[in-house]
């Protein structure tokens, strides 16, 4: 058995932040990641990060309340206040990191315009923000020597005394279990996106740390509440940039028209993701699109400009498009990007509320896309994930150091965890049904969510959703695992990872059947007016034997009181 006082399940940019925050107070902090750190989702995060410096005639306030806007007033304005008050102080703490943000002519950090917000407050690096941020942080985990169980897999949280007290993982080189004892763990594990197809989202992305903290006891919040993208390449899904419509880019028509004239006149391509999403999904659906997408079209940016700032986009048209965006326009649509609900928590990252408002698992904590202190609401904001991310991260390591410090390690039965995890894997890998395979039942609940869970929802389709998604999780009790080995034996893992993506999947709809109004990313035909006399609220789900048990939480209003919601 492994000890630590800190425990951090996942190494994207949360969790990095997390686990320097832990280290940095003396905590004996250990990461743990399915795959290599810097092969982590928050890679892919391309545009920039969000901070108002009072330097540049910008304010928290008014970022703030772009924030707020953004989230259709789900938002809790608590928390949010949180995130871009301390917003400046994380992104020069980034550079001290080694991030060498893209400066303008005069020498200063350089911004660039993102969606939904009224001043360009976003930080960047061209169009590899993610990377690089990335890539620093791990440098610091390596300089302090910080112990990284790297290509292990959580296969369940451990809750005894009361309290979350560690793991059960898989090293996935060598098949073999392991119980890691923590008097505090941090679960920053990123999104669900490949419940969805398509998805901007990468293979890993399957709400592992999610299903596992539902499965231990902790409550998830506005699981509903799944943004599309408003431009993901046609095909593959892949994400081009916000930074692109932040440069100046045009959203174009068949027509060749810049129809978000006709849905948001003052913002334009600069709408929030939500508003842009259902303004191009309206021109498709209407005969306006080109082959099922609209256009981007970059040509007027200059050949110089794309290159020096946009050079990963331009890549991506040439390599799966074959498109030069320096000369053509580029086919988009909106595509599943991120899940604004996951575990709920407190601007500590705390899973429990020690007022008891809320069930939760004490010891626990979550960051990043993996956990919902609220701070996106119905919307995200383009360059708010990564802010959330490192504030976030930050305040649950600080947090869980704390709680660490205040108790002692569980007394855990080693081979009872053990046995147990034995027993499930073993009775996984004796299945020779030939019926279905992980990929197709994965395949399934996929288009069954992008069909019913999409940029438009109603009853029916969302219906239909949930039918197919228990549908498939029946079968999945049954679906083999072809691969019997025991030493990087992937099939496992992604049989693993699809029940993960299932019991989120099914969170998702029952979610969005309760919510019974249009707000942020749920758009309902049938519901199409936001509704704040009844749903100015957080749905929460909780795993229960049969159907997940359904709660609210009041939005908590500082400042900013609801108003009608135009760009």
């Amino acid at each position: 058995m492994y000890d630590h006082d800190v425990l951090v399940i996942g190494a994207g940019l949360a969790g990095m932040r997390a686990a320097i925050a832990a280290h940095q107070q003396g905590a004996d902090v250990a990461i743990m990641s399915k795959v290599h750190p810097v092969r982590s989702h928050s890679n892919a995060a391309q545009g920039g990060i969000n901070a108002a410096l009072t330097d540049r005639g910008d304010s928290w306030e008014d970022h703030a309340f772009d924030t707020v806007k953004g989230s259709d007033w789900l938002g809790d304005q608590d928390a949010i206040e949180v995130m871009c008050q301390e917003a400046g102080d994380e992104l020069i703490a980034l550079e001290h990191m080694g991030v060498i943000f893209n400066r303008d002519g005069g020498g200063h950090l350089g911004t660039r315009a993102f969606g939904g917000q009224r001043r360009a407050r976003t930080f960047f690096v061209a169009d590899i923000t993610g990377q690089a941020l990335l890539e620093a942080m791990y440098d610091q985990l390596m300089r302090w020597e910080v112990r990284s169980y790297e290509e292990w897999f959580c296969l369940e949280l451990i809750v005894a005394e009361g309290r979350c007290a560690g793991c059960v993982a898989l090293e996935v080189r060598s098949g073999t279990l392991a119980v890691i004892r923590a008097k505090a763990v941090v679960v920053a594990t990123g999104g669900l996106g490949r419940a969805f197809e398509p998805t901007t989202n990468a293979l890993i992305c399957t709400g592992d740390g999610m299903a596992l903290a539902y499965r231990a006891g902790a409550a998830l919040m506005d699981m509903e509440m799944v943004q599309y993208h408003p431009t993901t390449l046609k095909g593959s899904g892949i994400l081009i940039t916000e930074g692109a419509r932040g440069e100046g880019a045009y959203l174009l028509n068949k027509d060749g028209d810049r129809f978000m004239e006709c849905y948001a006149p003052s913002m334009m391509e600069l709408a929030s993701r939500d508003v842009t999403s259902r303004a191009e999904q309206t021109e498709i659906d209407a005969g306006r699109g080109v082959d099922g997408c609209v256009m981007l079209d970059c040509r007027h940016l200059g050949e110089r400009l794309i290159k020096e700032r946009l050079s990963q986009i331009h890549e991506i048209g040439l390599d799966l498009a074959e498109v030069d965006i320096t000369k053509e326009p580029i086919p988009v649509r909106p595509g599943m990007h991120y899940q604004m609900g996951g575990i709920k928590t407190d601007v500590e990252g705390r899973c429990w509320d020690p007022q008891g408002r809320w069930q939760g698992v004490e010891g626990l904590f979550a960051a990043g896309e993996a956990a919902c202190v609220s701070v996106h609401g119905g919307n995200r904001l383009g360059a708010n994930s990564l802010l959330d991310t490192v504030v976030f991260g930050r305040r649950a390591g600080q947090a869980a150091v704390d709680y660490s410090q205040s108790t002692g390690p569980a007394d855990l039965k080693e081979t009872y965890y053990l046995a147990q995890a034995k027993e499930r894997l073993a009775q996984m890998l004796e299945r020779n049904s030939s019926e279905d395979s992980v990929a197709r039942l994965r395949l399934e609940m996929g288009k069954a969510m992008d069909q019913g869970l999409g940029v438009f929802r109603d009853q029916q389709g969302m219906e239909a959703a949930l039918s197919r998604v228990l549908e498939v999780k029946d079968r999945y009790q049954r679906v083999p695992v072809r691969d019997k080995g025991r030493m990087f034996n992937t099939a496992l893992i992604f049989a693993l990872e699809l029940g993960f993506m299932l019991d989120c999947a099914e969170t998702i709809v029952r979610s969005a059947l309760e919510r019974k109004e249009s707000r942020g990313a749920h758009f309902r035909r049938d519901y199409p007016q936001r509704n704040d006399s009844e749903w100015l609220k957080h749905v929460l789900l909780d795993a229960a034997l049969e159907v997940p048990r359904v709660a609210y939480l009041p939005v908590t209003i500082t400042r900013w009181p609801p108003e009608k919601r135009v760009y």
